[in-house]
């Protein structure tokens, strides 16, 4: 390999790693199911570096993932899709059962324990959009959360 063909290269190379998100991912886990069931959560804290926005979500174990908001409103809790959520810099940002979440529509099999689930998560930060992979395990229907130990932020 002669240096002129190496230098190409290595520019794609570098540009390659300047396209991942300045976004980590902890505790990722996504709530099994049962056969038959269509839609499942994924939770994880989600912590940008230089702050930004998740914008999107998909995996190829659902036909429809999407970005949900459980809140109340007028005495009723109730979920709804978001457009977008905000991740200010250095701070986390809990995907939680009863908060923000990710839902999985649409799903081609049981999510069964202890397999993995993979997600793409597209991310905007400086004006960048840029993908998260996350490999989140299945933790059985009706498992308690796991990581923090109940650690609120």
């Amino acid at each position: 390999m002669t240096l002129s063909s190496l230098v190409p290269a290595l520019l794609v190379a570098l540009s390659a790693g300047l396209a991942h998100a300045e976004v980590t991912v902890t505790d990722p886990w996504v709530r099994g199911t049962v056969p038959g069931q269509q839609a499942s959560g994924a939770f994880m804290t989600l912590v940008s570096s230089t702050g930004g926005k998740l914008l999107a979500v998909s995996s190829p174990v659902a036909s429809q993932a999407e970005v949900h908001e459980m809140a109340m409103a007028d005495g009723v809790m109730k979920m709804r899709q978001m457009p977008h959520l905000d991740l200010p810099a250095n701070k986390p940002v809990e995907l939680k059962s009863g908060g923000y979440h990710i839902m999985l529509m649409g799903l081609k099999a049981p999510l069964t324990a202890d397999t993995r689930v993979p997600l793409t998560l597209t991310v905007e930060e400086a004006g960048q959009r840029k993908t998260v992979e996350v490999s989140a395990p299945v933790r059985a229907l009706g498992a308690a959360p796991q990581g923090h130990g109940g650690h609120k932020h």
